[in-house]
C-alpha cells in the first residue's frame, strides 16, 4: 500500500490537543481490544497475510542498547533507566491500543485506507506524529507512511510497509547513547528528512541523463517520461509543505514531552526541510526548461528534415525541367537527329545534378 498524498486533503498540518480534532471527521471507530474483523478492517488482514509479517519487537534501549522483550506487559510500567521501543505493524493496534491508551482517533488514521498527511496530534499523556518516508526505485518516487506514538517512556512505531529508516537509524541510537524516546524520535525524523536528499540527488542524475537523451537521440518515449517525472515532483511537492509544518511545530511549539534543548535541534531538521522544498522547486523549473528542449529538438528534427527534402527538390528542378522539355511533342528538338544527342543530354543533366550537389555540400546544406 504506496501511500501518496490525496488531493481531497488541505496541504497543513493536523493539530489537535486534549483529544479533541481541529477538523470533524464524523463518526469513529475505536478499538476496544478485540482483533479487527476482515469486514471492519479488511486491509489489516491482507496486510498480514501477504507479507507474513513477524510479531512485534519489543525493546528496551538504554544508552542505546538493545534489548528484546517478550512480554509486552513490562514495556506498560517506566524503566528504571531508558526507554521502550515497539516496532509493530497495522494489526497489532489492536494490542497495543488498549494497553496503552492509544487514542482512538490517532488508531482510526492509521488503519484508514485514505492516504494521511504529515500531521502531529496533541492527545492528554502521549502525541500521535505521522511522516512520509520517501523511496525512489526504478525511476519512480514512493511515499510510506511512518506513525508515531511518543509517550513518556516509550514510542511505537506503526508501519504498512518496510521502512528503511528504522533500520539505519539502530547504529546511531548506539553512538549517541540515545536514552529518551525524544531523542529516539529526533534522530529518527533526521534520517527521514536526510533520506530526501539522497531522493533527490538520484532525481537531479535522472533529469541530467534525460536531457542527454534527448540532445543525443530523441525519441517518443522521452515526452512521456518528462510528464511522468513532472507529475510525480509537483505531487511529491505537495506533500513536502505539511511535512515541513510538522517538524516547524517540533521546533517551535512548547511540547511537554519533548525536551526543551532538543527543540533547538529540531530547527536543524526544519532547515533541510526548507532546502529540500526549495530544491524540488528547482527540479520542477528543470523539467519545464526539459520540455522545452524536447520540443526544440523535435523542431530541429522536422527542420532537419524538410530542408533535407528541399535541396533534394533543388536539385532535380533543372533536370525535370530538361526532360520536361524533352518530352514535348514537337517536331524539331535540338540533338533529335545526332547519335550523340541523348549522351550530350544525360551528361548535361549529370553535370547539372552533381554541380548543385557539391555546391550544396560546400554551403553545407547537406
Amino acid at each position: 500500500m504506496e501511500i501518496r498524498p490525496n488531493p481531497r486533503h488541505d496541504d497543513g498540518p493536523s493539530v489537535t490537543s486534549g483529544g479533541r480534532r481541529v477538523r470533524d471527521q464524523g463518526p469513529r471507530a475505536g478499538f476496544s481490544g478485540e482483533r479487527p474483523s476482515a469486514d471492519r478492517f479488511p486491509h489489516v488482514l491482507r496486510i498480514r497475510h501477504a507479507k507474513e509479517r513477524p510479531w512485534m519487537k519489543i525493546r528496551r534501549v538504554n544508552r542505546g542498547v538493545f534489548t528484546l522483550l517478550d512480554n509486552l506487559d513490562e514495556a506498560l510500567v517506566p524503566p528504571s533507566e531508558g526507554f521502550y521501543w515497539i516496532d509493530a505493524d497495522l494489526e497489532d493496534l489492536s494490542v497495543l491500543q488498549p494497553k496503552f491508551g492509544l487514542h482512538d482517533l490517532a488508531v482510526e488514521d492509521c488503519l484508514s485506507e485514505e492516504e494521511q498527511r504529515p500531521k502531529l496530534e496533541i492527545y492528554d499523556d502521549h502525541y500521535f506524529l505521522v511522516f512520509n518516508s520517501i523511496r525512489y526505485d526504478d525511476k519512480e518516487i514512493f511515499l510510506r507512511a511512518l506513525n508515531i506514538f511518543l509517550g513518556r517512556h516509550y514510542i511505537i512505531t506503526v508501519t504498512g510497509q518496510k521502512i528503511n529508516e528504522l533500520r539505519t537509524v539502530k547504529p546511531i541510537l548506539l553512538e549517541e547513547e540515545v536514552d529518551s524516546p525524544d531523542h529516539f524520535l529526533y534522530h529518527l525524523v533526521d534520517r527521514v528528512v536526510d533520506n530526501y536528499f539522497s531522493v533527490a540527488d538520484r532525481v537531479e542524475d535522472h533529469i541530467e541523463n534525460l536531457e542527454e537523451e534527448i540532445l543525443m537521440n530523441i525519441q517518443k518515449s522521452h515526452l512521456n517520461e518528462i510528464i511522468r517525472l513532472r507529475r510525480e515532483i509537483l505531487w511529491l511537492k505537495k506533500g513536502l509543505g505539511p511535512q515541513r509544518d510538522v517538524i516547524s511545530m517540533l521546533h517551535k511549539r512548547n511540547l511537554a514531552l519533548i525536551d526543551d534543548e532538543l527543540q533547538q535541534y529540531f530547527g536543524d531538521i526544519y532547515e533541510n526541510m526548507v532546502k529540500i522544498s526549495e530544491t524540488f522547486e528547482t527540479f520542477r523549473d528543470l523539467i519545464g526548461n526539459l520540455r522545452e528542449a524536447y520540443q526544440s529538438s523535435v523542431d530541429n528534427k522536422a527542420n532537419e528534415t524538410m530542408r533535407i527534402f528541399t535541396v533534394i527538390a533543388a536539385i532535380f528542378m533543372p533536370l525535370t525541367f530538361i526532360t520536361g522539355i524533352y518530352g514535348m511533342n514537337f517536331e524539331y528538338i535540338p540533338g533529335m537527329d545526332s547519335p550523340y544527342g541523348s549522351v550530350v543530354l544525360l551528361t548535361l543533366m549529370a553535370i547539372l545534378g552533381g554541380g548543385m550537389f557539391f555546391l550544396f555540400r560546400k554551403k553545407k546544406w547537406l
